[in-house]
């Protein structure tokens, strides 16, 4: 898809302005470990108000930004080990659902 291609341009360019081109792998990991917290957070506080409990709040809005900043640091950990996200994710997905049999693919 165009959009990961994109995205990884985009990514690799803004990071050159960032401070450099690579901050390494570990760096990449856990970046991603703490947007993915986050994205947890954003829906522990939606399941809060779905269950009705006390405390703060948060929503869908919120959930996509954070979602988007996991995606962002999928593909920069991509590009670390030189791999195309998009093309992992659309082996991957179409592995599982031939090992359980199911006819959806991925397609190119």
């Amino acid at each position: 898809m165009q959009v990961f291609k994109s995205l990884r341009e985009a990514n690799l360019a803004r990071q050159i302005l960032w401070g450099g081109a690579s901050q390494g792998p570990l760096y990449r990991a856990t970046e991603l470990g703490g947007e993915v917290g986050e994205a947890l957070n954003v829906v522990k506080k939606l399941e809060r108000e779905r269950l009705g409990l006390p405390g703060s709040r948060s929503s869908k809005e919120e959930l996509a930004a954070e979602l988007g900043d996991v995606l962002i640091c999928v593909d920069l950990l991509a590009a670390e080990y030189g791999i195309d996200a998009e093309a992992a994710a659309r082996h991957k997905f179409n592995a599982t659902s031939a090992k359980m049999g199911f006819p959806v693919r991925v397609e190119v």
